[in-house]
């Protein structure tokens, strides 16, 4: 590779920490990559590690020994997350924005790119110490949220059917109890799709009493996986009598919805109580 001057190596450098969050890097990668010395990529390291720190992108962790290097953990600082969840709540406060059983529109939320990568980052800030080996959805509304959230955590995403595809191959297939509706309901995941023993994370759009993610949470207990949390973008306080899940975390709560007067109380979740 063509020797390039700090300046360009910094961006170079830059670019490939941020395609590659959680990945350790070894110092050697980037010294024989720009022809420098690795005392040289460590001072360019710091300059980079506090221009993150200074904007907010995230951290750059430093692994010592011979088999070390450095890794970049993306997160978000309180104030901007509070700041981007303040607008997001204005937004899903709107009046026209209510359907039928107290639920919320927000397709176009979820079909946002860019709302959809700054939720992303938020879930992996939140479990950035999970050690995520899969984020896991139901099909379909959470799926933009949990490409995004993978994003953040370079890991894959696998997606749960409420009917069987013949593509997928051997399946395991469960029942469970809709926690809203009280129906029973079928979710399966192909066999292939999960390698046993995974550390899973769970996200989903919206959480009324949180039979879904129960669901998704017994179907992995086929895989012998472990659930390593379960996210939600939004859950509903309202006319909830029993919750299904107690451990989870949410940016966002639906407390009250009065259908005839057009009125939505939403707050920050339970993410910002910790």
């Amino acid at each position: 590779m063509k020797k390039l001057r700090r300046s360009a190596r910094l961006v170079d450098m830059t670019q490939h920490l941020l395609a590659h969050p959680h990945t350790l890097i070894p110092l050697t990668l980037f010294a024989e990559q720009y022809g420098a010395a690795k005392s040289s990529i460590s001072e360019d390291l710091s300059i980079i590690k506090e221009a993150f720190e200074v904007q907010g992108v995230g951290l750059l962790k430093t692994v010592a020994g011979a088999a070390g290097g450095v890794k970049f953990i993306p997160q978000v600082k309180t104030e901007d997350a509070l700041l981007f969840m303040h607008e997001l709540i204005d937004q899903l406060a709107n009046p026209e924005r209510l359907l039928p059983g107290g639920y919320l529109y927000m397709s176009d939320i979820l079909g946002n790119p860019s709302t959809m990568s700054k939720i992303g980052k938020l879930f992996a800030t939140a479990y950035a110490d999970q050690n995520v080996d899969v984020v896991m959805t139901v099909e379909t509304k959470g799926i933009s949220l949990a490409y995004a959230t993978a994003m953040y955590l370079n890991v894959p995403v696998v997606i749960v059917r409420r009917d069987n595809k013949v593509t997928e191959g051997s399946v395991v297939s469960i029942n469970y109890v809709s926690g809203s509706s009280k129906r029973i309901q079928t979710m399966s995941l192909a066999r292939r799709a999960l390698a046993e023993q995974s550390r899973v994370l769970i996200v989903d759009d919206f959480m009324k009493a949180g039979g879904t993610l129960r669901g998704m949470i017994d179907l992995l207990q086929e895989f012998r996986a472990t659930v390593v949390g379960c996210g939600v973008l939004v859950e509903t306080t309202a006319d909830v009598s029993e919750r299904l899940v107690e451990d989870y975390v949410s940016f966002a709560k639906l407390k009250d919805v009065d259908i005839k007067g057009k009125q939505i109380e939403i707050e920050l979740g339970s993410f910002f109580e910790r």
